[in-house]
């Protein structure tokens, strides 16, 4: 659901959108390589919403720098979608 948003500003520009490789290649989010334990799964969960905060961070940023309020909008809400994720997370796993 929250791709979707994303990608229609990809595309805004121009046709051009990164897939399937392209994207998987430059992920700074690998994939886990077996099952893990519930804890720390969340924990990997709540590690990976940091790491797209961080990046949601810098692309408000570049679309700020740049005059695109529309991507500065949509950055402005994933930043506060994934800020409360990572709350709750963390909220979790200090029980």
């Amino acid at each position: 659901m929250a791709l979707d948003p994303i990608a229609e500003r990809t595309h805004s520009p121009g046709p051009y959108a990164p897939v399937g490789n392209s994207i998987a290649t430059k992920s700074t989010i690998k994939s886990d390589t077996g099952a893990p334990l519930d804890d720390e799964m969340l924990a990997d969960i709540e590690a990976s919403t940091e790491t797209v905060v961080k990046a949601a961070h810098a692309a408000l940023e570049r679309a700020e720098e740049a005059g695109d309020q529309a991507t500065a909008d949509l950055m402005t809400q994933r930043v506060s979608i994934g800020e409360r994720a990572a709350r709750l997370l963390r909220a979790h796993l200090a029980k």
